[in-house]
């Protein structure tokens, strides 16, 4: 049987950490795609600036700090249904993680936050049997000298793709994790603009560009997609390569 060649018509997607960056990217894919989006942002400033964007114009945008327990209950209390969960709020901080109290910050937002997502989010994505689709990093692959959190988190998050894959598969649920490798955003721009590290990376990337977030959201909206229904526990690298290299 050929899937639905609309399949996101209509379809009710949560993209948090959708304001910018590669969640950004996932979310307008999406809504180009005719799905009922919402984005959220995690401080009033980062709402602001999403509201204003015209890429994200046909989403709807939400405050939401995702180590705050009772605000991650709350927004999902307040959705009717859910077919998709897009985890893609992150932070990093590049040598201050050594820091034991900034580790534990960065493992909140980015490994402790996407729990507090997929628990609340699992009622309604029974219901619908929808799917989630986490961000790891080809850090859950390596280490990284200087960010021994964001290492860990993220190595975190494709063992929780995995552990979550299992554990929801009973109840219709598919969850799988992108990888992305070096994506241009603003959060990497210094480094694009870098000409010896850009050439590194460059170099050791058979596919020899930098990515795009557009890149990015084409696997995301695969995996979300009844062309992966019998895929999950999934961490797919969107990296041209890069990890094999």
């Amino acid at each position: 049987m050929i899937p639905d060649s609309q399949p996101f018509q209509g379809r009710h997607v949560l993209v948090v950490g959708g304001s910018s960056g590669i969640g950004a990217g996932i979310a307008q894919a999406f809504a180009a795609h005719g799905a009922q989006v919402i984005v959220t942002g995690a401080t009033p400033a980062e709402v602001a600036a999403a509201q204003q964007d015209s890429a994200l114009a046909a989403t709807r945008v939400l405050a939401l700090d995702v180590r705050d327990g009772d605000a991650v209950g709350a927004l999902f209390a307040g959705l009717s249904q859910l077919d998709v969960l897009v985890n893609c709020a992150g932070v990093i901080r590049r040598g201050d993680e050594h820091d034991p109290a900034v580790f534990a910050q960065v493992l909140d937002i980015n490994l402790n936050g996407s729990m507090r997502t997929c628990a609340a989010a699992r009622p309604l994505l029974a219901v619908r049997h929808g799917c989630i689709v986490n961000t790891a990093s080809m850090l859950s692959f390596f280490g990284g000298g200087l960010v021994p959190g964001y290492s860990a988190s993220k190595g975190g998050i494709a063992q929780l793709t995995k552990s979550l894959a299992i554990a929801y598969a009973a109840e219709g649920i598919r969850v799988n994790a992108l990888a992305p490798g070096w994506i241009a955003t603003r959060l990497t721009d210094a480094l694009q603009h870098d000409p010896a590290r850009s050439g590194a990376i460059l170099a050791r990337t058979p596919l020899g560009r930098w990515g795009t977030p557009a890149d990015v959201a084409g696997a995301a909206l695969f995996l979300a997609s009844p062309w992966a229904a019998f895929v999950t526990g999934v961490v797919l690298p969107v990296d041209g390569g890069y990890l094999i290299a």
